[in-house]
């Protein structure tokens, strides 16, 4: 399985430059002279010239930062903040609030049996959102998930054609019957889930080439049964992406246990989220889900970007863990957990 590598930022310079100073031949009748050091030293052939090539790796960090009770934390400043990387401090290159930052947004929508009681509200609250959270020059694009994955409307700043693939969204129908294009990684059972597949597919296959904020907004209980990939697979994808996992957790876990299924759909959903820099948030009611997408709104709009070069310039392709921490009593810090260091 091939992925994408971290993006690196090529600094090219060449040092040294040579000049060729030649001794003139004595003409016939001329008084030759001795020749001196500087003469000999004039005459030896120009050193090779090769240019000397400068890698710099910037990492961008997306950091959101809330109080003891919840609130975002709008007016830090560089000095409130450290990053660290596998434990070893690193200076801050880059600091900005961005709030008008362009965002790529994949919205991921469940439309497995156990969702049947919420799509509607979803289709409802999901289409307000798109409404409220893109600006101009920002974009989407819409994925449903049951025992296949189908793109249902591809990137777009066409908060009308988005709304449109979002209704379309019904439960357990093939991409034919939703009107879209299905995913290159199928489902392997008759029936269930296929949310590490989606969340793959939305990562590798769509936002890699992106550039900016990346963010997968996924409505799931986060149950899957019918993946081809793994947990594990779903999570590296969006790391490598850059992209930070927000899940939407809509089911009740007592559901579950009532049926002897136990419940790692809430385990799986933490582990995206905590990779990536993302949040889950349980959602159980109507009402619930249109205060989770209010939260994400505020969120997506109230982020710090910092940069830093890591001290580390190993291209071994291993990862490398950040932790980002902020000089103020009770901050939570928000973001991804590390990422992968690029190869030759």
């Amino acid at each position: 399985m091939q992925f994408p590598q971290i993006r690196s930022a090529l600094v090219f310079g060449t040092l040294a430059a040579g000049m060729l100073f030649s001794a003139g031949t004595p003409s016939n009748g001329d008084t030759a002279r001795p020749r001196t050091q500087q003469d000999q030293q004039d005459q030896q052939p120009p050193q090779a010239q090769k240019p000397l090539k400068i890698r710099t790796e910037l990492v961008n960090l997306f950091v959101t930062v809330r109080d003891k009770d919840h609130a975002i934390m709008s007016h830090l400043a560089q000095s409130d903040f450290r990053i660290f990387e596998d434990n070893a401090e690193q200076k801050v290159a880059y600091f900005s609030k961005e709030v008008n930052l362009p965002i790529t947004l994949a919205i991921l929508v469940d439309t497995s049996g156990s969702q049947q009681h919420l799509l509607l509200a979803e289709q409802d609250t999901a289409s307000r959102f798109v409404h409220q959270v893109l600006h101009k020059n920002d974009e989407a694009m819409v994925l449903s998930f049951d025992t296949d994955v189908d793109l249902l409307a591809d990137f777009t700043e066409d908060t009308s054609v988005l709304e449109r693939a979002i209704r379309r969204t019904v439960i357990n129908v093939d991409a034919s019957g939703a009107g879209g294009t299905a995913g290159t990684v199928p489902g392997g059972s008759s029936g269930g889930t296929a949310f590490y597949d989606a969340i793959y597919l939305a990562a590798h296959d769509r936002l890699t080439s992106e550039a900016g904020r990346k963010a997968i907004i996924a409505l799931t209980d986060a149950e899957d049964n019918a993946s081809k990939l793994s947990l594990k697979d779903a999570a590296e994808s969006a790391q490598r992406a850059d992209a930070v996992v927000h899940i939407l957790l809509l089911a009740e876990p007592e559901e579950y246990f009532m049926q002897g299924m136990g419940y790692g759909g809430a385990q799986a959903a933490k582990r995206l989220a905590d990779d990536t820099g993302g949040r889950v948030i349980a959602v159980r009611s109507e009402k619930s889900l249109e205060k989770a997408f209010d939260e994400l709104t505020e969120e997506l709009r109230s982020q710090y970007v910092l940069g830093y070069y890591p001290t580390n310039t190993r291209r071994d392709g291993n990862f490398r863990k950040i932790k980002v921490e902020v000089d103020k009593p009770d901050a939570k810090v928000l973001t991804r957990r590390g990422y992968y260091a690029p190869t030759e």
